[in-house]
């Protein structure tokens, strides 16, 4: 059984930072599609970073590139995503997600929702200005 566990949110200042953690179980990460996602209250659920093309190459959203980097270790399993100079408009719910082992992940596809079969529960970041 798959599970995508998330840590590390929780409330900061803005230009504050956190380092969020998606510990898998059931499921290696390594050469795998995987992505953060957030959903700001009321929105819809969009692609914050993730890896593509076996897991070689990284993309991220405009809102949050050179803020936030994306990076994994096989070693402890786990997806992590580093967040730098924090907004109030990053304030979300930020969830974990992965593809089918088989699933190909594209530059094209990385943050579409139906990309990925595996989510965590999710972990909040809330950002006061």
């Amino acid at each position: 059984q798959v599970q995508l566990v998330e840590s590390g949110g929780g409330s900061v200042q803005a230009g504050g930072s956190l380092r969020l953690s998606c510990a898998a179980s059931g499921y290696t990460v390594n050469d795998k599609c995987m992505a953060w996602f957030r959903q700001p209250p009321g929105k819809e659920r969009e692609g914050v970073a993730g890896f593509y093309s076996g897991g070689i190459s990284t993309a991220y959203a405009d809102s949050v590139k050179g803020r936030f980097t994306i990076s994994r270790d096989n070693a402890t399993n786990s997806v992590y995503l580093q967040m730098n100079s924090l907004k109030p408009e990053d304030t979300a719910m930020y969830y974990c997600a992965a593809a089918l082992p088989s699933r190909a992940c594209y530059g094209a596809n990385w943050s579409a929702l139906r990309t990925y079969y595996y989510w965590g529960q999710g972990t909040q970041v809330t950002v006061s200005s």
